[in-house]
């Protein structure tokens, strides 16, 4: 029987190439059919249908600096998933001056060489074009650690004492730092918030849709001493995690997760291995593409890593897949398919098998269609790392 696992490569190709000949063709689901945006009377028009498995993966902080400074520091973890690429290119935004540039390989911690240059002919457009350490592998991806200082005096500004900053985020994972000092008066994204260890105010939050999100934030000089309260920034965490569905009666499940590892050390904790039981793991280092082998360790099990992580600037970036067999959390009830299990982490993504409706999700997700099968995107805002779901589906006549 072939086997029916379906990678992200696999997927994210496969959508590339779709995605080219509806543009070409203008056929269903194309840009000129779907466009988005507003008609001129300013209701809204339809975008394409939602493809993607999984929204955008950079994260994205804004440390707000002293008040009448007009700036602001921003740490930008971007990727890069075109294999063979040797740069990562991150634009400046249109009216905001850029500078204090830095740029670093997550993997090593190590400064990477980088330009600033303006882009054709406007004078106002700029990027910064960051080489990476290693051209990105088939089956990797690039990543970089960009930090900048942006001044933008639309963006943060005085209200008398207080300072407002307001500034529309497409970004998907985002925190934002008030300066030492100052408590909030207002902000109308609910996010969670923390003190971080030098006494800032800071928020967390995502930004599900992916597109612009106007945020502002209002905040004032206050006497009182923040001390540094625990926090686990999950927005921060980028684990991600598809669950690839087997026809029903076979109860498989195929499993593949990303994310990054910032835990000192020459070797991995395979985390995900406590609380799924995948037959044969595979563990894949994303930055050279390479396969670790996998050292079993209790319940769960370890890797060891080419380059260990000493400090806090480094990170290992993995990526786990398999399968795992479950009769009571996979399974067909009376000709109904029933997925019942926990799932941990950021975003859980569930992919249909073939031939399959969606009828019930007992958790808020968007839902959307990859290569003819229905797939539902849960995004848990919640700190807590666990969380139910039950999806029921009727299968096509």
């Amino acid at each position: 029987m072939p086997d029916r696992r379906l990678t992200w490569g696999t997927i994210c190709l496969s959508l590339a190439v779709s995605a080219s000949l509806l543009a070409q063709q203008g056929g269903r689901g194309g840009a000129q059919q779907f466009p988005g945006g507003t008609n001129p009377d300013g209701s809204l028009k339809p975008s394409a249908p939602l493809t993607r498995l999984f929204t955008q993966d950079a994260y994205t902080e804004y440390a707000l600096l002293d008040p009448g400074s007009e700036s602001f520091r921003i740490r930008f973890l971007p990727e890069e998933t075109r294999v063979g690429a040797t740069e990562l290119v991150n634009a400046t935004r249109g009216g905001s001056e850029g500078g204090d540039i830095e740029v670093f390989d997550p993997r090593t911690g190590k400064p990477l060489p980088f330009t600033y240059e303006q882009q054709g002919n406007d004078p106002t457009a700029h990027a910064i074009r960051a080489k990476l350490s290693q051209p990105v592998p088939q089956g990797g991806v690039g990543r970089v650690v960009i930090y900048k200082t942006y001044k933008d005096p639309r963006t943060y500004m005085m209200n008398g004492d207080d300072i407002v900053w307001v500034r529309s985020l497409s970004g998907y994972r985002l925190g934002v730092l008030l300066p030492k000092g100052f408590a909030f008066i207002s902000s109308n994204v609910a996010a969670q918030m923390s003190t971080t260890s030098d006494g800032r105010l800071k928020l967390a939050f995502a930004n599900p849709s992916g597109q612009a999100n106007p945020v502002t934030i209002h905040a004032r000089r206050t006497s009182a001493s923040f001390p540094p309260q625990p926090f686990n920034d999950v927005f921060f965490d980028d684990i991600k995690t598809l669950y690839d569905l087997d026809q029903p009666q076979t109860g498989r499940i195929n499993i593949d997760q990303t994310y990054s590892d910032y835990r000192k050390g020459a070797v991995a904790r395979l985390d995900t291995l406590q609380y799924l039981t995948i037959a044969r793991p595979k563990v894949v280092d994303l930055d050279t593409g390479k396969e670790l082998s996998v050292a079993p360790s209790g319940a769960g099990g370890t890797v060891k890593l080419d380059v260990p992580i000493t400090d806090d600037q480094q990170s290992v970036h993995l990526r786990i897949t398999g399968a795992m067999v479950s009769d009571r959390g996979y399974r067909l009830v009376n000709g109904e398919l029933v997925f019942d299990l926990v799932l941990r982490g950021l975003r859980n993504t569930v992919l249909l098998p073939a031939g399959w409706e969606l009828a019930h999700s007992s958790q808020s997700g968007t839902i959307g269609t990859s290569q003819g099968r229905t797939f539902i995107a849960y995004l848990n805002l919640n700190a807590e790392n666990q969380y139910r779901v039950v999806i029921k589906a009727q299968r096509a006549r």
